[in-house]
């Protein structure tokens, strides 16, 4: 089956660019553009694709509003990553507490593109690796709300020793190895936790994990 992609944009040349890239794969199909905001949230009502690759700074709604719009809605099940020129701390948390599944850099390579495509679509998650560090730093130092530890005490012991390894960048399968089981018993228990914790995905479970002192940049 092939991943459909929605491309929100509000430079013209841009999008023919990514659609270049991404229609070269014989597994990614782009069914549909957006100029702004507005209409990739419309767009994604109407197309349903399986991602969005969502500029920030667009006229008529930027890309967080669209972006929140989108997640916020139960009937879609389209996940969004964030595309910008921009490293801005702030643009990283608002996209991360908007919803959003992936958050990358313009300027990446387009192998880099794609990939993010099949992992996002594949119902992962992904970071830029040059804004990871300061989004945990930025996190850790934030002071725990009383909410945040209440979701994380109502996890298993089991369910808090995957979080943390999670959060220390743990794929699947060195999750499975390092606690002894399969890799089907590690999803089960991811899909618990993020039930639990009220989550869209494992960057939101890394999220709170360093907010909720959970786990410490450098331990």
């Amino acid at each position: 089956m092939s991943t459909s992609v929605l491309l929100a944009d509000d430079q013209s040349m841009v999008r023919a660019g990514f659609r270049m890239i991404l229609e070269a794969q014989p597994d990614i199909e782009v069914i549909g553009e957006a100029a702004n905001g507005e209409q990739a949230a419309d767009a994604v009502r109407r197309l349903r694709p399986d991602v969005v690759l969502m500029d920030i700074q667009m006229p008529g709604g930027d890309g967080l509003q669209a972006t929140r719009r989108i997640t916020e809605n139960p009937e879609l099940v389209t996940r969004v990553v964030i595309l910008t020129t921009f490293e801005r701390d702030e643009y990283v948390f608002e996209a991360l507490q908007a919803g959003a599944s992936g958050f990358l850099l313009k300027n990446a390579p387009p192998e880099q593109l794609v990939d993010a495509v099949r992992v996002v679509a594949a119902g992962e998650a992904l970071l830029a690796p040059s804004v990871t560090r300061r989004i945990i730093e930025q996190f850790a130092r934030r002071p725990v709300e009383a909410d945040v530890r209440e979701r994380v005490e109502s996890l298993t012991q089991r369910e808090r020793e995957v979080l943390v390894m999670l959060a220390r960048g743990k794929s699947n399968s060195e999750l499975a190895a390092e606690l002894f089981v399969t890799e089907g018993t590690i999803k089960t228990h991811l899909s618990s936790l993020l039930a639990k914790l009220g989550l869209r995905d494992r960057v939101q479970a890394v999220v709170l994990a360093y907010e909720s002192g959970l786990v410490t940049p450098g331990r």
